[in-house]
């Protein structure tokens, strides 16, 4: 099957005002279905137009050469997507808060707490240079690291092109297009208002699996 884009988990004002409905409309409704639709252009006729967006991108290395770029960026803004609208929800009904349980412990464990990890993965995404997200990831072994990467690319890439490793859990986007009407050049005030939207039991789901 050819990679469809997925509905938003919720209305597009529901994450208002940290994020704001025009802005949702615009990042989901324009630029995650343009990657939908370059990533499948990319991939027609290839071995991989039928596989998993994210097993396509654990094997970047096998794309074929002339067909990797368009992969790497849209497939990957594809995976990126499609996690970033699961990892949030509406402040008060699952969003906002703070983590629990094994996921919580699991925090603690790698960063001594809670607020040392909140300010490691703000510094993650206010220092990206230029486009790129922010990661929350599980490494092999099972312990937690924050990363960031460079436009669409995904620690499931691998190090050798996104420059780190791992399962994402909760990735932050920090292209301009995620923020710039409502917050325009002021990247700090958005991660700082993102963290009301964070669904927690959402990323523990993923923090689960990835073991």
């Amino acid at each position: 099957m050819p990679l469809t884009l997925p509905d938003l988990p919720y209305a597009a004002n529901a994450l208002e005002p940290h994020v704001d409905a025009k802005t949702m409309e615009i990042h989901h409704g324009k630029h995650h279905n343009a990657y939908v639709t370059n990533a499948n252009k990319a991939l027609e006729g290839t071995k991989f137009a039928d596989m998993a967006a994210e097993d396509i991108i654990k094997h970047l290395g096998d794309v074929p050469e002339e067909k990797r770029a368009a992969v790497r960026n849209n497939a990957g803004g594809h995976v990126n997507h499609s996690l970033f609208w699961h990892v949030m929800a509406p402040p008060g009904k699952g969003g906002g808060g703070k983590p629990e349980g094994d996921l919580a412990k699991a925090i603690d464990t790698a960063f001594g707490s809670f607020d040392t990890f909140k300010e490691k993965f703000a510094n993650a995404a206010a220092t990206r240079f230029g486009s790129g997200w922010a990661w929350l990831c599980v490494m092999p072994g099972g312990k937690l690291d924050v990363c960031s990467t460079a436009n669409q690319d995904n620690p499931m890439m691998g190090p050798a092109f996104a420059g780190c490793g791992g399962t994402p859990i909760l990735g932050l986007d920090v292209w301009e297009h995620a923020y710039y009407l409502n917050y325009q050049n002021r990247r700090p005030d958005y991660v700082s208002a993102w963290w009301n939207v964070v669904n927690w039991g959402e990323v523990a789901k993923r923090f689960k699996a990835a073991h």
